[in-house]
């Protein structure tokens, strides 16, 4: 067993992957041989991912506020404080909060072999939020 009690320091979501003000808490990033990863993220208002894709599927849980999660075919579903989002593996979509909340999710991803845990493409144009 192993109890982590210090973590790195709150960092800034980098604005090739996000638009808006987003903070991100590494949670849980465990040694080999354990690929597990898990973040706070912390959206303000409007704030969003850009398209993105996870090898292995990601989960959302949304601890406070409302947000929005988008799917390629155009479908966006809001989510809100209790809800849980599966993220098929590969699945194009994005994810934040809505225009009136902040919103925080936990994220729970599984790296690749490689250690990558997302693809990253283009910022949503048609974004609700």
């Amino acid at each position: 067993m192993h109890i982590t009690r210090r973590r790195p320091d709150t960092r800034q979501g980098p604005a090739d992957n996000f638009t808006g003000a987003v903070w991100v808490d590494e949670t849980a990033a465990p040694a080999a041989p354990s690929r597990l990863r898990m973040f706070h993220v912390h959206f303000a208002p409007g704030a969003h991912t850009a398209w993105h894709t996870r090898p292995h599927g990601q989960v959302l849980h949304v601890l406070e506020g409302e947000g929005l999660a988008g799917r390629a075919d155009g479908e966006v579903e809001e989510i809100r404080a209790g809800d849980t989002v599966w993220i098929e593996p590969g699945e194009r979509h994005w994810h934040g909060a809505g225009p009136r909340t902040f919103m925080t999710h936990l994220a729970v991803v599984e790296a690749a072999a490689d250690g990558t845990t997302a693809e990253w493409h283009a910022h949503v144009s048609d974004c609700p939020a």
